[in-house]
């Protein structure tokens, strides 16, 4: 009697110590996300509304201003590291499946959040890539921080600098609506509907939202 409750209470600290060590996995799993994962969403969010906040701010400098070369070397540094980053992101991804929805979550709930998550991706790259047509329109290379350069690939576009400057902006203005949405969404899981959905993005999918 007492060996089986001491083996009892062995598998119950096993099964306790395993469910706090599933958020260190690199890997995600059909209940969490795995650090890796984490980490790539959580620096995307800072970089992107940094990016944002620095491009809303930097249109406003005049020739004279102290920051009107800087910032925008600065933006166009920060841009090309986030889209290798980007691309790596979008790798594990496919690699790594996300977790299975949460319980209670209806099909027309997991199908929009899909659609928005292929709406964010795509408006990454769309950013990413018309803020690399704007100071390449006129075949110069993009310096990131004067380490290394990336060519002007494409150069020919009509209009190249004036017509990427204007997707760059308005699909960024897209982009953060819908990042706000999403991350509206995910509070709304974690206040109203009590669900993991927004622990498991903190490491934290096998904690109660009561505790």
């Amino acid at each position: 009697m007492s060996n089986q409750l001491a083996s009892n209470e062995k598998g119950s600290d096993e099964s306790e110590s395993s469910k706090k060590n599933m958020g260190l996995r690199p890997r995600n799993t059909e209940r969490s996300y795995g650090w890796v994962a984490i980490l790539l969403h959580w620096l995307d969010v800072l970089v992107i509304f940094s990016l944002f906040a620095v491009g809303w701010y930097m249109v406003e400098l005049t020739y004279y201003d102290a920051l009107y070369k800087p910032l925008p070397f600065i933006h166009q540094s920060v841009g090309i590291l986030l889209a290798g980053w980007f691309v790596f992101r979008v790798a594990w991804r496919l690699a790594n499946p996300s977790p299975e929805p949460e319980p209670g979550i209806s099909a027309v709930q997991n199908l929009a959040a899909k659609v928005a998550h292929i709406g964010l991706y795509l408006m990454i790259a769309i950013v990413l890539l018309s803020g690399y047509l704007i100071p390449t329109a006129e075949g110069v290379a993009v310096s990131v921080f004067d380490i290394f350069s990336v060519p002007a690939t494409i150069t020919s576009l009509p209009t190249q600098a004036d017509n990427a400057g204007w997707v760059h902006r308005y699909v960024a203005y897209a982009l953060v609506g819908l990042a706000s949405l999403h991350a509206a969404a995910a509070l709304k899981h974690h206040f109203i509907n009590r669900d993991n959905t927004l622990r498991r993005m903190l490491g934290r999918s096998d904690t109660s939202p009561d505790q």
